[in-house]
Parts: structure tokens; C-alpha cells; sequence
């Protein structure tokens, strides 16, 4: 652990470099394609009129480099990022190829440069991700530390992005590591931590997105349930108009290199309707989160950002979906607060913000403490943990997968998003174990051995039974395990699960 904890230290500061490399050239994209001028600020396309066939040709020019980038330099570019990290450390045994690195980054850049309407996470997680992965390779490592370097730099290029470390573990936790371990959660903690410090040096250290945050009060606890039921319904919406557009665009009979391209042809059309659609949007999320949105503003944005974003994300072009969902949620939310009871400008953009990402998502907790270190409205804490969590129980209930794991399953991929303690855990070997002689066996156990290291004995050796015997006293047989009887455990623990019992006795007292 110690070992890859010192690797992750220099994953975590490549990770840095490579998000501040990253916003600088998307900075520089827009600047030239929008403003005719080189700069590297971050800047709106929509910030100023542009004539309409700029913002109509802009995002197709965009579509077809990547078209291009994509068939013949990778098509591990196409995507938003995290589904294809996940493939990685799925069946890629972690190794993600060296260009990766170069042609992902490159590409977001010109998707969100052109006036794509995209966050820089999903690239940024896989560039950070692939730079973590190159590191591992070079070195001897077994497929599960490789897999803690690419998610080290992954949850680092997060951190430095948008300055939220703890988000961002959280993140690699409940989204990519498919574990709580300190052989992966150390490692992955210490990246953060030295990408977090960097972000300092390079980006400054201030919330992306400042609001004032008063106290609240019970009565906006409890109301916090409408953003979150509402913005569940957003994620499935969103959800299913993501990959309704991906079937759509299966359909076209053209080669996929050209669907980005149209894809664009979308986004401009949307530019056309709304100009502050186009682009990554930080200066619209910071006015609806400050209560300075207008009404039109906030319809245009609810509408058109969200179509043209799963429409044109569904082009399979590069760009990540963080962003888009932050801006369509607090979108939500402030609209909501034109008839809700008024507690703080934003406070209600600030909640739907947390459910969309929730429900979106299904990472409640990432959802939670990502608004809470994107803004520092530390005082929103209850009611953003009731808002992304209903959102989230909406979404589990309604819809079977999220944005990110039906790519996976699309791939004929399984993904357990349910962490538990693993049955096999909770017994002990004599407490299954067939006591009396046995007969001679190529794995031996120890009667105070879980049931987790018998059967982690039992794969090695390639055989179903195992003879106990004391530890004290090797030569002595206590008994047999078998592989059947490792099934004890499962089955308690489906008792445990559906078996229903009235524990205490209800006593009926009927009068004389």
C-alpha cells in the first residue's frame, strides 16, 4: 500500500497539470472560434452575439475533427469519459493506451471550444485516468494496483478541476474503484490531496461557484423534497433522452465518424434559441446559484440545454456530463423558486442542483458533498442531503440503470453499483465444517479461518474441499469443509433478506 501510495503522489500531481493544461486549451478553443483572438481565459460562447452562421457551423466543424480524431486516432475518444474508465478497469484489466492521454483531452477541448455544451469532468477523468494507468504500466504491477493509479489519477484530475477533494474520493468510491479498501482509498486520498494543493498554485483556491449561505430552517428541510423528487424525474428524463438519441443516431445510415458532426448541427440549432447554452456554461451555473437568472434565461436553459446536451451526447461525441447536469439542475430549481417560499438567493437552484446530480448520477453522497465544496454553502447541508437522496431513491425506483451504467450494460457489461459485507465474512470454519476424519486433500484449513480465506483457497488450488486441521496441531484432522457448505453463509444471508418474522409477540386484549 505505502508503495503505489508514493505512485499516487506523482499521479496526483500529472493529474493537476493535466486538468490546468486541459481548461487553459479549451479556454484558447473558444477564444479563437468565438472571439478571433488568443487567449486562454475561460470565457462563454454565448456571451456576446455572434452571427448565426458561426454558431450554426462552429459546433459542426467541431463534430467532424472529432469524427475524424475518433476513427483514426482512437475511438476510446467517443464518450463522456466515465463509462470508458469504467470499461478500463472492468475488462481492460486497468491498461488504457498512451494516446488516450494526448487525443481525449484534445478532443473535449475542441467538442467544448466549438460551443458543445459539456463539462470537462468525463474527459478530465479519463486523461487523468489514462496518465495514472501509462505510470502502472511502466512498472510491475498486478491488475488491481493499476487499477488504484488510473482512479488516483482520475479522482486527482477531479480535484484539481473544480477544487473538491473530498468530492471527488467520493467519487472514485462510489463510482470506479468498485471497493472500500486502504489498499486503493489511501492511495486515491494522497493523488487528491497533492492535485488539491496544485489546483491552488495554478487555479486559485476559491469555490468555482460562491454563494451566501444563511441558515435555513426545518421548514426548508422538508420542502427540499419537491427539487428532489423533480429533479429525480429530470435524471430519468434525461436519462432516457440520452439514449433514446444513441439509438437514434445507430439508426442513420452513415458511418458513426459523421455523427458528431450532426450532432453539432444540433448544438448550433440550440445556440441559435439560446447562446448560453453553448459551452461549458460556468457563468450561467453562477447566476442561477446567486439568484441572478432571468426567467428567460432559465426556461432557455431547462429546455434547450437539455436537449441539445443528450442529443448531441448521444452523437457519441467527447464531452463530459457533469456540467450540463449542474446548470440543467440549479435551472430547475431556481424555476421552482419562483413559487416557492423565499429563504436565500439561489438556495433553491443550489438544491436542485444537488438532486439532478444525484438522481443522475446515482451517487447521492457524491452529489451532496460536491455542491456543498462547489459553492461552500455549508449551511445547506440538510436540505441538499434531502434533496439529492430523495432524487436518487426516485431514480433507483423508476429507472434501471443511470446515464453511466447502461453504457456499461450496452457493452453486454454487468456493474453492481450495491456495496455489502460479504457473507462469507461473518462465519467461521467450524461453524460449517463436517467434523471427523477426512480423507487426504491438496488444501488444508484452519478451524478459526473465515469462510472467505477457504474459498479464496479453494479457487487457488482448483478443488471444492478442503480438510481442517489444528492450527496448533497440524497433524490433526478436525474435519472437512466443502464448497457446499460455503454456501451456508449466502443462504443465511438471503434469510436474512426476505425471510419475515413478527419478532414480538402482539398481544389482542379483548373486553369482557
Amino acid at each position: 500500500m505505502l508503495l503505489i501510495t508514493a505512485f499516487a503522489l506523482f499521479v496526483g500531481a500529472a493529474s493537476a497539470v493535466a486538468a490546468f493544461a486541459l481548461l487553459k486549451l479549451i479556454g484558447l478553443i473558444t477564444n479563437l472560434v468565438f472571439y478571433q483572438r488568443v487567449a486562454t481565459d475561460l470565457v462563454a460562447p454565448g456571451a456576446v452575439h455572434h452571427p448565426w452562421w458561426l454558431v450554426v457551423l462552429a459546433p459542426v466543424v467541431g463534430g467532424l475533427v472529432i469524427g475524424v480524431m475518433a476513427r483514426y486516432g482512437s475511438e476510446k475518444i467517443r464518450g463522456h469519459g466515465m463509462p470508458e474508465a469504467i470499461e478500463a478497469i472492468l475488462t481492460g484489466e486497468s491498461r488504457v493506451a498512451p494516446r488516450v492521454a494526448v487525443l481525449k483531452p484534445v478532443s473535449a477541448a475542441v467538442s467544448i471550444g466549438t460551443g458543445g455544451p459539456f463539462g470537462v469532468e468525463g474527459p478530465i477523468i479519463m486523461t487523468g485516468g489514462a496518465v495514472g494507468s501509462i505510470l502502472a504500466q511502466l512498472l510491475k504491477l498486478s491488475a488491481d494496483e493499476r487499477k488504484t493509479l488510473l482512479v488516483a489519477g482520475s479522482a486527482g484530475g477531479m480535484a484539481a478541476t473544480f477544487n473538491a477533494p473530498l468530492a471527488s474520493i467520493l467519487l472514485a468510491v462510489e463510482l470506479l474503484l468498485f471497493e472500500w479498501r486502504p489498499r486503493s482509498f489511501v492511495p486515491v486520498t494522497a493523488a487528491v490531496a497533492v492535485s488539491t494543493v496544485l489546483r491552488g498554485y495554478l487555479l486559485g483556491t476559491g469555490p468555482v461557484f460562491g454563494v451566501q449561505a444563511p441558515q435555513t430552517g426545518p421548514l426548508a428541510d422538508g420542502l427540499a423534497l419537491i427539487p428532489g423528487v423533480t429533479g429525480g424525474l429530470l435524471a430519468i428524463g434525461a436519462t432516457a433522452l440520452v439514449y433514446f438519441a444513441e439509438d437514434l443516431f445507430a439508426r442513420v445510415p452513415v458511418h458513426w465518424m459523421w455523427w458528431p458532426a450532426i450532432g453539432g448541427l444540433i448544438i448550433g440549432a440550440g445556440g441559435l434559441i439560446e447562446p448560453h447554452a453553448l459551452g461549458v456554461g460556468y457563468d450561467v451555473i453562477d447566476q442561477l446559484l446567486t439568484g441572478q437568472a432571468t426567467t428567460q434565461l432559465i426556461v432557455g436553459i431547462l429546455v434547450v440545454k437539455t436537449l441539445i446536451w443528450a442529443l448531441s451526447l448521444g452523437s457519441g461525441t467527447s464531452g463530459g456530463v457533469l456540467a450540463p447536469v449542474f446548470m440543467i439542475g440549479a435551472a430547475l430549481g431556481a424555476a421552482e423558486g419562483a413559487v416557492l417560499p423565499h429563504f436565500a438567493a439561489g438556495f433553491w437552484a443550489t438544491c436542485g442542483l444537488a438532486a439532478v446530480v444525484g438522481g443522475v448520477m446515482r451517487s447521492p453522497l457524491t452529489g451532496i458533498v460536491f455542491t456543498l465544496e462547489l459553492t461552500h454553502a455549508w449551511s445547506y447541508l440538510l436540505p441538499l442531503v434531502v434533496a439529492s437522496v430523495s432524487a436518487y431513491a426516485l431514480s433507483v425506483l423508476l429507472l434501471k440503470r443511470s446515464v453511466l451504467t447502461e453504457k456499461i450494460a450496452r457493452r453486454r457489461l454487468h456493474l453492481t453499483r450495491e456495496y455489502t459485507t460479504d457473507p462469507l465474512e461473518t462465519f467461521f470454519v467450524h461453524e460449517v465444517m463436517t467434523p471427523g476424519p477426512a480423507a487426504p486433500a491438496r488444501v488444508t484449513a484452519f478451524p478459526d479461518e473465515t469462510l472467505r480465506e477457504v474459498a479464496n483457497k479453494l479457487a487457488l488450488g482448483h478443488v471444492t474441499r478442503a480438510r481442517v486441521v489444528d492450527r496448533e496441531e497440524p497433524e490433526k484432522v478436525l474435519g472437512v469443509v466443502t464448497l457446499a457448505q460455503l454456501l451456508h453463509a449466502r443462504r443465511r444471508d438471503l434469510h436474512e433478506e426476505h425471510h419475515r418474522e413478527r419478532v414480538l409477540p402482539v398481544r389482542v386484549v379483548v373486553p369482557d
